[in-house]
């Protein structure tokens, strides 16, 4: 594989969200990335997600760098999988230019799948018991509705009932409002609604961008579990991604070792392996240094940040 798609984290209008939201995205070339200034000093940490490797002008970036008053860009997780035919070649070329980085952000494990064949084709490629929870939720009085505009504020109120009982971190609510006030216009997004006797159980947010179909978001009341709301929403984000053109689901993030029952994502890692899809691990991390000396001290404190909020976290 010479040739992939671009990340939708990578698009215009991924970076016009990150800009409203008061993060500035800026492009060197065909990568984009968003600037966070390092606190008490003049000087920027770039982030730039998923990237295809093959795409980086390194002398244009560092020109882009510079004049930002970048220090350093982190490559989180780029957008190739150590399966691919060209990873090594990928991979060689970050090694060439960057350091390795200490953490990733994004996942570096994922679920995807082809979404190409029949409806009955993907139901016989399923795990027996999410067959059967699709059914029994489709009996039992699920329904699943698209949603609207009106519905953002519905996914932001499940979405907090989520991360408080599951005890994750997540943006404010205006950074998702932002999100599907500008993806919704240009279709890039979806939000689906599970309900059971007209009440709200879940709600998805779902984007849509060069044929592939991205599930990032997704929230829950903890309602209604015996019904299985969440086996049928996602069947309908499949039947709804093949309606779009979508030949690929990328289920945004899995845990290292599926069959680890003491990692915290266990239970949403088999969830997704349930629909057929294949476990996936992506390219290490690296970061293309241009200040060495400040790099070196960004990663110290950064390093302290991460430990207390994981320590808050549990």
């Amino acid at each position: 594989m010479t040739e992939r798609s671009r990340h939708i984290v990578q698009s215009q209008e991924w970076g016009e969200i990150k800009t409203k939201y008061g993060t500035k995205a800026a492009k060197a070339g065909s990568v984009q990335f968003t600037k966070h200034r390092i606190p008490f000093t003049s000087y920027f940490y770039g982030y730039s997600p998923k990237v295809n490797p093959k795409e980086i002008n390194f002398k244009i970036l560092e020109e882009i760098l510079l004049k930002e008053n970048v220090i350093a860009i982190n490559f989180d997780c780029p957008n190739v999988t150590t399966d691919e035919e060209d990873f090594k070649e990928n991979e060689d070329i970050l090694k060439k230019a960057c350091t390795p980085s200490k953490r990733n952000t994004f996942s570096k494990y994922n679920i995807l799948f082809d979404i190409i064949p029949t409806e009955d084709v993907l139901l016989s490629n399923m795990h027996p018991k999410t067959r059967y929870n699709i059914k029994y939720a489709e009996k039992n009085g699920i329904k699943v509705r698209e949603g609207g505009d009106k519905d953002i504020t519905l996914f932001n109120k499940l979405q907090n009932e989520t991360a408080k009982r599951q005890k994750f971190y997540i943006h404010p609510d205006r950074y998702y409002g932002l999100i599907w006030e500008v993806l919704s216009k240009k279709g890039m997004a979806k939000l689906l609604v599970a309900e059971y006797q007209g009440k709200p159980v879940s709600c998805w947010m779902l984007f849509l961008y060069k044929g592939v179909l991205y599930y990032p978001y997704g929230a829950w009341s903890g309602e209604h579990q015996n019904l299985f709301p969440n086996n049928l929403l996602c069947f309908e984000a499949i039947k709804q991604g093949k309606k779009e053109g979508c030949k690929t689901f990328d289920m945004w993030g899995a845990s290292k070792d599926p069959e680890n029952k003491n990692d915290p994502w266990y239970g949403f890692t088999k969830f997704k392996l349930g629909f057929g899809g294949k476990h996936v691990e992506y390219i290490n991390s690296y970061d293309f240094v241009l200040n060495q000396p400040l790099y070196q001290s960004f990663n110290l404190i950064n390093g302290v940040r991460w430990a207390v909020l994981k320590m808050l976290k549990g």
